[in-house]
């Protein structure tokens, strides 16, 4: 299996400009690229199931920054998990009319349930992040401000994958609050 490491993390802000009494809202994006998401694939969910390893957790966590030398957290820490759990089905909805295939994966972050109809956007469900961040501009204060997000990810060991860490800063990004 290659290595695994998150993708450069992108900061989409609403707006340039805010009040200090407005809140402020700024997305963080970026996914898990590389080996762990390759080694996610029909063929191991099948091995795996066969193997009785049918749960795959992803401890994840997102946060804002803002500052130099004394960086300050933005908003609420974001530390969750995904998780995937691999089953046997024979809804005919799942299965694919042109394979045989019977083992599906069923991805849950926060406790809501997701089944994706191809391995792609399985994929895509457990590895690709999109969380949102509100805070009041008061929190800022008035001025130019450069804020940064940092993300992590972890996962234990299964048999298509070792266990493994990853971390990422995001570059800079600059808003004004009035």
């Amino acid at each position: 299996m290659g290595e695994s490491k998150i993708s450069e993390i992108v900061l989409i802000k609403s707006k340039d400009v805010y009040s200090s009494d407005e809140n402020v809202e700024i997305n963080v994006q970026f996914s898990l690229e590389g080996g762990l998401r390759e080694a996610f694939n029909e063929a191991n969910w099948t091995k795996a199931y066969n193997n009785n390893d049918v749960s795959f957790k992803l401890k994840y966590g997102t946060k804002l920054t803002s500052g130099g030398f004394r960086k300050k957290e933005l908003g609420r820490t974001i530390d969750t998990y995904k998780k995937a759990s691999i089953f046997w089905t024979r809804n005919p909805k799942l299965v694919n009319p042109m394979k045989d295939r019977r083992i599906w994966v069923q991805v849950a972050k926060n406790f809501e349930p997701f089944i994706r109809l191809s391995e792609e956007e399985v994929r895509q469900e457990l590895f690709d992040f999109d969380e949102k961040f509100v805070f009041k501009g008061l929190d800022l204060g008035k001025g130019k401000h450069k804020i940064l997000a940092e993300a992590f990810a972890s996962w234990q060991k299964h048999d298509y994958t070792e266990p493994g860490n990853v971390k990422n800063n995001s570059r800079e990004i600059e808003i004004t609050i009035n």
